[in-house]
């Protein structure tokens, strides 16, 4: 499968900047094995705080 990391890019609003950026597979990859969830999971006001806890994602989304 071909990565589509410029069409990624125009999507994702992480503002942290890395190597995974646009490589969806590898930042979840890498954001699970954390136990956390990519910034792309969260509304943008959340994300600038750099929380990827599951409990940020909760209380985010008000689970």
């Amino acid at each position: 499968m071909e990565c589509k990391k410029e069409d990624n890019l125009q999507g994702c609003i992480c503002t942290y900047s890395c190597d995974k950026k646009g490589v969806c597979c590898d930042c979840i990859q890498y954001h699970l094995g954390m136990k956390q969830l990519p910034g792309c999971c969260f509304p943008p006001e959340v994300e600038k705080t750099y929380d990827r806890s599951f409990n940020a994602f909760a209380r985010a989304w008000n689970l």
